[in-house]
């Protein structure tokens, strides 16, 4: 099993940054892709970013490109999230999340974290 544990969410004026991160723990050699989900109050969790585990690769949300971006250090068995220009639209819980490059159906999620980004 792989266990993820988030930081660094937090309240923010529009405009402001944060930097989330995300610490891998248990069996990280089974981790190939990771990324960033979010999910507002009455809205499905939605894609931000993902990341390769050479992190040669990268992918994001079309309404986070420019603004937002992921980086992984494998050596630290964390990925992070750096997130500037916040809109209020950005504000949700966030998941990090791990694909097992051993079992393409399986997958590991963190316990998310909260972004608020007020106007």
């Amino acid at each position: 099993q792989v266990q993820l544990v988030e930081s660094g969410g937090g309240l923010v004026q529009t405009g402001g940054s944060l930097r989330l991160s995300c610490a891998a723990s248990g069996l990280i050699f089974r981790i190939n892709v990771m990324g960033w989900y979010r999910q507002a109050p009455g809205k499905q969790r939605e894609l931000v970013a993902t990341i390769t585990r050479s992190g040669g690769s990268t992918n994001y949300l079309d309404s986070v490109k420019g603004r937002f971006t992921i980086a992984r250090d494998n050596t630290k068995n964390t990925v992070s999230l750096q997130m500037n220009s916040l809109k209020p639209e950005d504000t949700a819980v966030y998941y990090c999340n791990a694909k097992d490059g051993f079992s393409p159906r399986s997958e590991y999620w963190g316990q998310g974290t909260q972004v608020t980004v007020s106007s």
